[in-house]
């Protein structure tokens, strides 16, 4: 296949929240607490909600920068380029990389809503993360269709309300839900308790994919608070490895075979050697441990409930029916410090050598359709949605990095201070 007939559809970019975001879509009760953003008096923009802050962190938001910017200062708005932010930029950033759907997960209210959470009030936090979802839904969303997966944030404080905003936004035409890696490390029930049951049977009945992306914990790893940043940043994909395997051995996929989970920004190189290990622990060890996947390893459980998600990863393309090729479904990570863009297709292509066709089309967007019921095609045909197709409409978008300006304060060098940036998602 020819970097121009790649057909690709990220499920993982995220968006900077528009400081207009709210206006009209909280009821009269709550409208005068709803979040807003703010001015601190180093410039820095915050969101502040119910007598808490929230910042955009620069490695959330680097695109269009030199490498060499990166960093993890808080920013305005001014500081980051538009696409991250204006649904049309947006648009116009997806063409100029060739991309012709994308998934985009939250910025300021945290991965899963736990700023919401945290809500003095759970009917505020309720009324807000609802007007979120809306906002996601029809005006991120529904303003350019096709080209937006649906995706909520659930109320992590009452499954039964989650279970409900499943359905609801499940009619609007939302299929994929954002919760946490490891629901514990908020302080909550872990997957091994039946208290997240009505969540699970709801997404079950809807057909809602549960994205677990990494950092959704609020928590990462940390080896030493001296350490370099380059080790956390490495060990990023631990996070969902813990969480592959904390589901795994939970009872939640068992209970639930209809259920359909996500590792979101997970990478896929790890897994062949994961399910091994898993398979090998079920053989040696289940007569004592009380484990029972019935006729099944669990290694089958997760290639059939289990949804892969890599950036770029050529380990993984390499070992790629090991690791399910019909899971494997590709990401851009828009607007962060991973991101390939404005070059996935030319990244991604240098992974794909001897790669059959039917093969790319499965993980490039014909996975994601299927997991995320998603068809960009109903909107145009598949010819117009070609990475070759789209860069025509978009030669007048400038790519060239741009310095920005920078925010106050110090780089982040050690691991230490991520206690001085607690907003952090990455």
């Amino acid at each position: 296949m020819q970097l121009e007939d790649l057909v690709l559809v990220s499920v993982d970019d995220h968006v900077v929240e528009p400081p207009d975001m709210f206006e009209g879509r909280v009821s009269a009760r709550f409208a005068d607490l709803a979040p807003r953003v703010d001015v601190r008096d180093d410039g820095t923009e915050i969101w502040r909600f119910d007598g808490k802050e929230a910042t955009n962190i620069g490695l959330n938001a680097v695109a269009g920068r030199p490498v060499e910017e990166d960093g993890i200062e808080p920013t305005s708005f001014a500081e980051i380029r538009s696409g991250c932010y204006d649904i049309h930029d947006r648009v116009r950033d997806m063409d100029a990389n060739g991309v012709i759907a994308s998934m985009c997960f939250p910025s300021f209210p945290q991965l899963c809503g736990q700023l919401f959470a945290k809500a003095s009030d759970p009917d505020l936090g309720l009324a807000v993360l609802r007007a979120y979802n809306d906002w996601h839904i029809d005006a991120w969303c529904g303003t350019y269709p096709g080209r937006f997966i649906p995706l909520s944030l659930p109320p992590i404080w009452d499954p039964m309300a989650m279970a409900d905003e499943v359905r609801r936004v499940a009619a609007k035409g939302c299929h994929a839900v954002s919760f946490s890696e490891n629901p514990s490390k908020l302080k909550l029930p872990s997957f091994h308790s039946d208290h997240w049951d009505p969540f699970w049977s709801a997404c079950s009945d809807e057909g809602t994919l549960v994205c677990l992306h990494i950092g959704s914990s609020s928590s990462l790893v940390v080896t030493a608070p001296d350490a370099p940043i380059d080790v956390l940043i490495g060990l990023q994909p631990v996070n969902i490895v813990q969480a592959a395997a904390d589901l795994l051995w939970s009872p939640v996929l068992r209970k639930f075979p209809d259920l359909r989970v996500a590792l979101s920004e997970g990478g896929i190189g790890w897994i062949p050697y994961f399910l091994d290990r898993m398979d090998w622990i079920y053989t040696r060890h289940h007569g004592w441990t009380g484990q029972d996947f019935g006729n099944k390893l669990p290694s089958q459980v997760f290639g059939e409930q289990i949804v892969t998600c890599f950036i770029d990863d050529p380990a993984g393309m390499e070992l790629r029916h090991r690791v399910g090729i019909d899971s494997m479904c590709w990401e851009s990570d828009y607007p962060h410090s991973d991101s390939t863009w404005p070059q996935s297709p030319e990244m991604l292509m240098k992974s794909l050598d001897g790669v059959p066709d039917d093969d790319i089309e499965k993980f490039t967007h014909r996975n994601a359709m299927r997991h995320y019921r998603f068809d960009p095609f109903v909107h145009r045909p598949k010819e117009q949605c070609t990475v070759g197709a789209l860069r025509a409409l978009a030669l007048d978008v400038d790519v060239t990095p741009r310095p920005g300006n920078r925010a106050s304060g110090p780089r982040m060098t050690k691991a230490a201070d991520l206690t001085r940036h607690p907003g952090t998602n990455k």
